[in-house]
C-alpha cells in the first residue's frame, strides 16, 4: 500500500478519532502537573514559575507521539478504554518537552510555536525582575533545569500510570532505551555542526538517532510492551516505525527551510541560519557545482542571514536536485512502513487504519 494523497492527511473519522486522544492525553496532562506544580509550590513560590511554563509549553501540539504510543497498545491487544494507558501514552509528551527545551537551547533559538524559546522566557524574566547578573546566562540556565525537570516528570509520569509491574516493566526497558537514543542523537548532531560534517550518512544518522526511533518506534514499542506484545509484532513495529520516523524528520527538515512562518511556529529559512546540517543540506552539497558550494558556503549558518540570503540558498537546494531527492526519499520511507503495516499481526483491525492515518499526518504535514 502506498501512501494515499489527499488534502488532509487524515480521513474525518481518523481525525476524530486523533481530537479525542489529544484530549484524553491534555486532561491526563493537567492532573498530573497541577499535582507536580503544587509539590513545588510547598517548596518555594518562586518555583511557580517552572510549573506555569511546562504546563504552558505542552498544552496544544500534534500529540503524535503519544498517539502512536496508544496505537501500538491497542495493535497488541490493549483495552481501548483503559485510563491508565493515556497516562502512560501522556507522558511522552514531557520526554518531548525536555528534548525541544534543550534543543532550542543547543541551537540559540528565539522562537518555538511562534512564542519565545524557554531560554528566552527565562531571560527575560530576569531582565523583567531587574535581578543583577547576567540575563542571558540566568535563561540558558534556567531552560537547562526546566529540560531536566521534564525529563524527571517523564519518568514519573510513566511509572505511577497504574498499570501491573508485569507489563510496567518490560516498558520500562524500551522506555529508557529510548532516552538513551535521543540523548545520543543529540549530541551527534552537536558534533555534527561542530565538525562541519556535511556527509548524507551523517546527516541520516542524526535523524534516526535525534528524531526517528523516539518519535515512532520506541513509542510503539512502548505501548505495545505494555499490552504485552510479543517478539514478532514488536519486530514489524519497528520495521514501520523506524522507516516512518526517518520520513517524518526529513519532512521537518524540509520544512525549516520551506515551510510558511505562520504554520510552523519559526522564521522562514530559520534551520539556514542555525547552519543545520540536515539531509537537505548534505545532498545539496553533495550534487552542487564548485561555483554553488562557495555561494552556499558565503549564505549557511549567518544568523543575520536576510530574506535575500534564504532565497539564494533555497533556490542552490532545488536547483541541484536535493529537494526532490528529499521528497522521493520521503516517499519512499514513508511506502516501506506501508508495506510492513499491510503484513502486521495486529490484533484490532482498527489500528492499521489508524497507523496508516498516522503514516500520512507524520510525512504530509505542513507544520
Amino acid at each position: 500500500m502506498s501512501p494515499i494523497p489527499s488534502m488532509s492527511p487524515l480521513t474525518p473519522g481518523a481525525e476524530a478519532d486523533l481530537a479525542a486522544l489529544r484530549a484524553g492525553v491534555d486532561r491526563a496532562l493537567e492532573v498530573f502537573l497541577a499535582e507536580r506544580a503544587a509539590e513545588l509550590d510547598d517548596v518555594d513560590a518562586e518555583l511557580g514559575i517552572q510549573g506555569d511554563l511546562v504546563a504552558e509549553f505542552v498544552a496544544g501540539g500534534k500529540r503524535l507521539r503519544p498517539a502512536f504510543a496508544y496505537w501500538g497498545w491497542r495493535g497488541a491487544g490493549g483495552d481501548p478504554d483503559d485510563p491508565r494507558m493515556m497516562v502512560a501514552a501522556a507522558s511522552l509528551e514531557l520526554l518531548q518537552a525536555a528534548a525541544i527545551v534543550h534543543d532550542d537551547l543547543m541551537d540559540a533559538s528565539d522562537t518555538r510555536r511562534g512564542r519565545p524559546s524557554i531560554h528566552r522566557q527565562f531571560a527575560a524574566l530576569h531582565r523583567d525582575r531587574g535581578w543583577e547578573g547576567a540575563g542571558e546566562r540566568f535563561g540558558l540556565g534556567g531552560a537547562l533545569l526546566l529540560g531536566d525537570l521534564c525529563l524527571c516528570w517523564s519518568d514519573e509520569m510513566l511509572r505511577k500510570c497504574g498499570l501491573p509491574p508485569e507489563r510496567l516493566l518490560p516498558a520500562l526497558g524500551y522506555f529508557d532505551t529510548m532516552r538513551t537514543e535521543v540523548m545520543a542523537g543529540q549530541y551527534l548532531d552537536l558534533v555534527t555542526q561542530s565538525a562541519a560534517d556535511t556527509t548524507m550518512a551523517r546527516a541520516m544518522r542524526v535523524v534516526r538517532y535525534k528524531s526517528a526511533k523516539y518519535t515512532i518506534e520506541r513509542p510503539l514499542h512502548l505501548g505495545g510492551a505494555l499490552a504485552g506484545a510479543g517478539e514478532d509484532l514488536l519486530a514489524v513495529y519497528s520495521a514501520y516505525g523506524l522507516p516512518l520516523g526517518e520520513a517524518f524528520q526529513l519532512r521537518d527538515d524540509v520544512l525549516g527551510v520551506f515551510g510558511d512562518p505562520a504554520v510552523t511556529g519559526k522564521p522562514a529559512g530559520d534551520d539556514l541560519r542555525e547552519g543545520k546540517r540536515t539531509a537537505l543540506v548534505a545532498k545539496a552539497l553533495e550534487t552542487a557545482t564548485p561555483a554553488q558550494v562557495e555561494r552556499f558556503q558565503r549564505w549557511f549558518g549567518d544568523p543575520e542571514l536576510d530574506s535575500r540570503g534564504v532565497a539564494e540558498l533555497r533556490e542552490i537546494i532545488v536547483s541541484t536536485g536535493a529537494l526532490a531527492a528529499v521528497e522521493r526519499l520521503i516517499t519512499d520511507l514513508t511506502a516501506q512502513a506501508s508495506q510492513a503495516l499491510d503484513k502486521a499481526p495486529l490484533t484490532a483491525d482498527d489500528a492499521r487504519t489508524a497507523l496508516a492515518g498516522l503514516a500520512r499526518a507524520a510525512t504530509q504535514r505542513t507544520g
